[in-house]
């Protein structure tokens, strides 16, 4: 494990109260308790930032696929023009 370093932090009553239930019934700490704490938020936070990336990545290939399919979709109404035109041109 890396060095640890000592903190101190102020919590109000109320969660305090919450907190050493905690300890007490899962029989750790508070330092264990405050870790474990600080790992799962940073943890759940990472998700957040991980989500919004991936969704951000997809609205931008989105768009990206949509032109792509705008110049498909012009390129073949071109190609469909020229091949209907050399049908009529084979019709005379």
């Amino acid at each position: 494990m890396a060095e640890l370093k000592k903190i101190m932090i102020s919590l109000p009553d109320n969660l305090l109260k919450e907190v050493d239930y905690i300890v007490s019934t899962e029989k750790i700490n508070r330092s264990e308790f405050v870790r474990e704490a600080m790992k799962l938020y940073i943890r759940e936070i990472r998700k957040i930032e991980m989500r919004e990336n991936m969704k951000n990545g997809y609205q931008e290939m989105a768009e990206i696929n949509i032109k792509l399919a705008e110049m498909c979709v012009e390129i073949d109404n071109e190609q469909q023009e020229k091949y209907e035109q050399q049908l009529r041109e084979l019709e005379r």
